[in-house]
C-alpha cells in the first residue's frame, strides 16, 4: 500500500500485486467478494451499490479509477471530478447489519494509470498500443452512436478490473443500462468465472428525491439552477414517452411526445441555459438495435415474446452531457433487481 494515499480506515491498494495478496487471503478463507467499480466522485447511487454488496457478500471491494480509455480526446478527462479523500470518508461511513455482525467496505483499489495500462494509453485510439477489448455489434448503438470509442474503453478497463478483483458478485447502476448489459454479455462471451454473467447485478437508478434527476458524478458540473430546474426535464421527457407507450402509441409518437417536453423547456429557459437534445430513442435490449418507427406496445409484446424496451435519452445542459433511461416492461428480465 502506498504512503502517498490519503489516510483511511479501509485498506487501500494501488498496485495489482498488493491487492492480489489480499485477495488470496479471501480465497483461503472461502469468503465471497462483492465488487463495485467506480470512477470516484461518489454519490448516493454508488453508495446504494456498495450497500447491496455489503448485504450479499462476506467482503466488499470498491475501485476508484478514472479510466482514460473511455474518454475521447475532446471529452472531459482533465476536468472529471476527483474527490478521493471525500470518497474514502463516504465509504468509511457505509455499514450493513447482517446475522453475525456488521459489515463495512473491506478494501479500496485505487490504481495508477500506469498500473492499469502497462503499455501506456492515449485517448486517441489510432495511437493506442497494447491489448484492448471490443464487444462487436453492441457498441455502436445508443450511447455508442455519440461516443463511438466509449464502450471499447469501458470493456477494456472492466476486463482488467475483473481480472484483478476476481469478484464473486458485481453491481452496476441502471442509469448506464447499455454499459451494464454489454458488460454482462462480455463476461459470457469471454467465459469469465469472476464474475459469472448471472452474478452481474443491475440496480435501479438512484434519483434526487425532490426533482427525480438521475444522480451522476457529472451533475457536479451543473449550476444550482441547471440542476434543479433544467436537468430534470430529461426524465420528464422519458416519462411522457412512457405514458404514450402505455396508451399503445407508436414509437414515433412516443418520441415526439418526449421531444416536445424538451422543446417546451428550451423555450422556457431561452438564452439563459444552452439546452440541446442529443437523442431520445427506443431500443431492443437484446440487440440494442433501434425499434421500428411504427411499432406499438401491443405489437412489440407479441413480436418480442415479452422482452422489454429500453427508452433512453441524452441531452446537453450547458457543457454537461446527461443521460437517463426507463425500461418499458418487465425489467427483471434484464437482471435489474430491486
Amino acid at each position: 500500500m502506498s504512503t502517498s494515499l490519503p489516510p483511511s480506515s479501509i485498506p487501500l491498494f494501488d498496485t495489482v500485486a498488493s491487492y492480489r495478496a489480499w485477495r488470496r487471503k479471501a480465497y483461503d478463507e472461502k469468503k465471497s467478494v462483492g465488487y463495485v467499480a467506480t470512477m470516484g466522485a461518489l454519490h448516493d447511487g454508488h453508495l446504494s451499490l456498495v450497500k447491496r454488496s455489503l448485504a450479499e457478500n462476506d467482503l466488499t471491494v470498491v475501485s476508484i479509477f478514472v479510466n482514460p480509455a473511455q474518454f475521447a480526446p475532446h471529452e472531459d478527462l482533465a476536468t472529471y471530478p476527483r474527490t478521493l479523500p471525500r470518497d474514502l470518508d463516504l465509504l468509511c461511513q457505509q455499514s450493513v447489519i447482517v446475522k453475525g455482525g456488521t459489515r463495512t467496505p473491506s478494501a479500496v483499489f485505487v490504481p495508477t494509470v500506469s498500473e492499469m495500462y502497462p503499455s501506456g494509453i492515449s485517448q486517441n485510439t489510432q495511437e493506442q498500443k497494447g491489448t484492448f477489448v471490443e464487444v462487436k455489434g453492441y457498441s455502436h448503438q445508443m450511447e455508442g452512436r455519440t461516443r463511438p470509442t466509449f464502450f471499447r474503453g469501458v470493456a477494456t478497463v472492466v476486463t482488467k478490473l475483473f481480472n484483478v478483483i476476481e469478484p464473486t458478485r458485481t453491481y452496476f447502476g441502471q442509469k448506464d443500462i447499455q454499459q451494464a448489459l454489454l458488460l454482462r454479455r462480455m463476461t459470457r462471451d469471454l467465459l469469465l468465472s469472476h464474475p459469472e454473467p448471472q452474478n452481474l447485478f443491475i440496480l435501479p437508478t438512484t434519483r434526487d428525491p425532490a426533482t427525480s434527476l438521475a444522480l451522476s458524478s457529472r451533475n457536479a458540473y451543473l449550476t444550482p439552477y441547471e440542476r434543479d430546474n433544467v436537468a430534470p426535464v430529461l426524465y420528464a421527457a422519458l416519462q411522457a414517452a412512457q405514458s404514450a407507450w402505455d396508451t399503445n402509441a407508436s414509437k414515433t409518437e412516443c418520441i415526439q411526445r418526449a421531444v416536445a417536453v424538451i422543446e417546451d423547456k428550451r423555450r422556457e429557459v431561452g438564452d439563459s441555459v444552452d439546452l440541446q437534445l442529443d437523442y431520445i430513442e427506443m431500443n431492443d435490449p437484446e440487440s440494442f438495435e433501434v425499434m421500428p418507427d411504427a411499432v406499438s406496445r401491443q405489437e412489440w409484446e407479441v413480436d418480442a415474446a415479452g422482452r422489454p424496451v429500453i427508452l433512453s435519452g441524452a441531452m446537453w445542459v450547458g457543457k454537461t452531457r446527461l443521460i437517463d433511461n426507463i425500461v418499458l416492461g418487465a425489467q427483471h428480465t434484464l437482471g435489474i433487481v430491486d
